[in-house]
């Protein structure tokens, strides 16, 4: 039996060991995959969001392995529906993020692949913190609809380029992502989304963010353009 199996649960979802946690999440490697991208849900999501599922989808297509994840278990999930409180814990989904990837670079399936990392929401802000703590190994981030300014002073470390999807319409969110690209050093982008709200609900909305976030993580996570 080899690593993963051992973690696979009675629902066939993988189980990672961050410190006391187990975390549920979804493996999925393509034959070929040229890279791996992790999923940082935010605001009281999850990895069974349609709207990261569905880029997802788009990402596996073009080629990449994703490993979606709950940051919180479930007992931690039902506080936060009561608090809202634990969604805004961005050193602790951060420290889970980078124990779920010391945890997949560890497992056969995708050990050999250059990693990056998707966050949403305040997940951004765990992903861009995780990333500049481990700046040797996160080798590309798409931030969408994201609270990059939650990541604060460690937004100058992150040297994964990195591209902010908003949505035009959101407003506050163009402001805080511009704000956070400022103090960047890494390179970045800024793709605005014309009529698109928070959420991206608008019709082809979705579908132009899986497209922009495949073919980031496509040009940054290629196995021929990382050779050491």
């Amino acid at each position: 039996m080899d690593r993963l199996s051992r973690w696979r649960d009675d629902e066939g979802l993988v189980l990672v060991p961050v410190g006391e946690a187990a975390l549920e999440a979804e493996l999925e490697v393509p034959e070929g995959a040229t890279g791996l991208v992790l999923f940082a849900h935010g605001s009281g999501s999850g990895r069974g969001s349609p709207r990261n599922q569905q880029v997802a989808r788009e990402l596996r297509a073009g080629g990449l392995a994703t490993l979606l994840l709950d940051l919180l278990t479930r007992a931690e999930q039902a506080e936060d529906a009561r608090t809202a409180k634990l969604r805004f814990d961005i050193p602790l989904l951060a420290e889970r993020l980078e124990g779920a990837t010391r945890w997949a670079a560890q497992q056969p399936e995708s050990a050999h692949l250059p990693i990056g990392y998707f966050g949403a929401s305040t997940g951004s802000a765990a992903a861009l913190t995780a990333a500049a703590r481990q700046p040797d190994r996160i080798r590309a981030i798409v931030s969408r609809g994201g609270r990059p300014d939650l990541a604060k002073e460690h937004l100058a470390g992150v040297r994964a380029p990195t591209i902010f999807i908003v949505g035009g319409e959101d407003l506050l969110v163009v402001n805080f992502n511009q704000a956070a690209r400022s103090r960047m050093t890494a390179t970045s982008h800024l793709e605005i989304i014309p009529g698109a709200g928070h959420l991206f609900e608008e019709p082809g909305a979705m579908q132009r963010v899986s497209q922009l976030a495949r073919d980031w993580f496509l040009r940054y996570l290629a196995r021929d353009n990382n050779a050491t």
